[in-house]
């Protein structure tokens, strides 16, 4: 049983149709709460839908009916519920794009939503009680896997209500799957940091919808779009800077980025419009350029977001290039008198390469709070994405749009911590009695930090990502079906590491319910976490793990790559396993070398390798 904590589903969706299901199963005590809301209805496959607002209510006064209901108005819950568990659809695309059949991960798990984001009031959307009221109750109800698509700023475990209900979660055997968060490129911007969350980063699939920008000097450039084109095939317009189709009483910069208000009509009239990407929302930009007549438009990317080209429905003939070609553009316009462009129909295409690379807004780390357990966990897709959505909107969210879609292509952490929930289900159906650290441990040892075109990870700016942009690597749930090893954790090492943050009884009581003493002495360094991050060494330091056999008889070798600076001592230097379940503890030893000591992270790994397995752990160290 997959379950969204966000922003409600919308039940019509095809993904959540319940054919060739058989009765709720008995184990299930959760409702369908439609009590004020008498349209909308669960089924065999949606067997649960609740909305928590009374914390919500506590702030904006009382609410009218419109608001109790799990329906989702605004797609971001139908979208991510779907990605984790929809139920196969054939024929599914985006305005005829990205033709295919839709299912998630888990596409025959049962699905349950838990609507806890409202219409945002001074910035907060998801409030802290109606956050851990939906936790108390999924954990009530019986759900085996959380997918929580939410977050804010990192901040201390205890004033963390997504750490405080994972926790309580995960005492009760629930994965509790979260968004790493879309702040980057910066780092230290990760959120959901705890320890017991799987913490999901987002790179690129092998998927593009191309749409080429044709410039009167015959230079291509590859962009991306969703937006239907009825312009004539390749018929030239004319070309203009945003910045030079400026309204009297705007900024150029206002102007470049197309904010509200700052074009033209006189001068954008019948041209292809050059926009600027950051501010405003891509698909407002393309909205502000139809209002002031444009044919079309480029939007070109600023230096942040480097190459991280994402497809919008837009609601005007539009592509989307990258930093290096937008200049390119901008340089002809400026050195051309009379500069033209054009367009191509939007196409859809398959095993572009390279993929995955990282996308720039995925939050990076290091982890903030506690720089000694590495975030994010993993990295999974979560750019141009097609899922279910709720057709209480258009695809893309504004006012201004009339379309209505049943799947839709969106972008973010949301969107690829869904990924990592449904193979999470899959991993719970295959082994039942495994932790929810075992299986996260299954998904982050058995990751790549390779491409299609087996290359190192990249990142939008095109330069070798690293651990801080992906954790352990992008997910391969084939492999993570037969991890060899795992590293194990219960809710008491938990405490255990909550006590060596120093926490007092009455902090540690929020998450254990009952009095708990803290053991003496603990480190921080032995937590048996899959990954080993060393954020202050001084000299030298030895960490211990644990490591247990989940598959066949055999002795895996330890093969190290040692971060630069840094040399790396594993013993024993072998692990001899007779039988499942059988339990190992080595030691790494890590040891600053003199002649070389770099004062930033260095990132190495560490493999334990039978020849069949290689599980895989990430070093990440920063000498003092």
């Amino acid at each position: 049983m997959l379950n969204g904590i966000v922003l409600g589903v919308w039940p019509e969706s095809k993904s959540f149709s319940d054919d060739g299901y058989g009765p709720i199963p008995s184990k299930w005590k959760g409702i369908c709460q439609n009590d004020k809301d008498d349209g909308f209805h669960c089924n065999r496959k949606l067997i649960g839908a609740r909305y928590f607002n009374k914390g919500y209510a506590s702030i904006v006064g009382k609410l009218n009916s419109s608001f109790d209901t799990p329906r989702d108005k605004e797609g971001h819950g139908t979208h991510t519920l779907s990605t984790a568990g929809g139920n196969l659809v054939a024929k599914a695309s985006v305005l005829g794009f990205g033709k295919g059949t839709a299912k998630g991960g888990s596409p025959r798990a049962r699905v349950a939503a838990y609507k806890v984001c409202w219409p945002p009031v001074s910035g907060d959307e998801c409030f802290d009680a109606d956050i851990l009221a939906a936790f108390d109750v999924a954990i009530h109800d019986g759900v085996d896997v959380l997918s929580v698509s939410l977050g804010g700023d990192p901040t201390p475990f205890f004033n963390d209500s997504v750490a405080i209900g994972s926790f309580h979660a995960i005492k009760h055997g629930i994965v509790v799957v979260c968004s790493a968060g879309n702040s980057g490129p910066a780092y230290g911007t990760v959120t959901n940091i705890a320890p017991w969350q799987i913490t999901v980063g987002a790179s690129t699939m092998d998927r593009e919808f191309p749409s080429i920008v044709v410039l009167g000097n015959n230079m291509r450039y590859k962009g991306q779009s969703l937006s239907a084109n009825d312009l004539p095939d390749k018929k030239f317009f004319p070309l203009i800077s945003a910045a030079d189709a400026k309204a009297a009483n705007a900024s150029i910069e206002n102007a470049l980025l197309c904010q509200a208000g700052t074009i033209d009509p006189e001068k954008a009239s019948g041209k292809f419009l050059v926009c600027l990407r950051g501010q405003n929302a891509r698909v407002d930009k393309g909205q502000q350029a139809a209002l002031a007549g444009a044919v079309g438009m480029v939007l070109a990317n600023n230096i942040l977001a480097g190459n991280e080209i994402i497809a919008d429905a837009h609601v005007l003939p539009a592509s989307h290039i990258n930093y290096t070609d937008g200049l390119a553009v901008f340089t002809y316009i400026n050195s051309t008198k009379y500069p033209t462009a054009y367009i191509t129909p939007v196409t859809t295409q398959i095993g572009t390469k390279p993929a995955p690379f990282m996308a720039a807004f995925s939050s990076k780390g290091p982890n903030t709070i506690t720089p000694e357990i590495l975030k994010p966990d993993i990295t999974a897709p979560g750019v141009s994405v097609i899922a279910a959505y709720t057709e209480a909107q258009g695809p893309t969210n504004e006012d201004f749009d009339k379309r209505r879609v049943q799947f839709n292509c969106v972008s973010g952490t949301s969107m690829s911590c869904p990924h990592v929930s449904g193979i999470v289900g899959l991993l719970k159906t295959l082994y039942p009695d495994w932790s929810p650290a075992a299986i996260k441990s299954a998904i982050m040892t058995s990751a790549t930090t390779w491409d299609n075109m087996k290359e190192p990870i990249l990142n939008a700016s095109n330069i070798k990502a690293g651990p801080f942009s992906y954790g352990a690597g992008h997910i391969q749930p084939n492999l993570a079906m037969d991890p060899g090893l795992v590293y194990d954790l219960a809710a008491t090492d938990y405490l255990n590491f909550l006590c060596t943050l120093g926490y007092n009884e009455t902090l540690i009581s929020m998450f254990s319910q009952n009095p708990y003493k803290c053991p003496k002495p603990i480190s921080l360094a032995n937590f048996n976490y899959p990954s080993i991050a060393v954020p202050n060494l001084v000299g030298s330091i030895t960490v211990t793990r644990t490591v247990k056999n989940v598959g066949s008889p055999g002795t895996y070798r330890a093969q190290v790559q040692r971060p630069t600076g840094i040399s790396v001592q594993v013993k024993p230097k072998k692990l001899k396993f007779k039988k499942v379940g059988e339990e190992k503890t080595f030691s790494v030893t890590l040891n600053v070398m003199k002649a070389h000591p770099v004062k930033e992270y260095v990132f190495g790994q560490l493999i334990w390798s039978d020849h069949v397995h290689h599980v895989s752990s990430p070093i990440v160290v920063k000498a003092v």
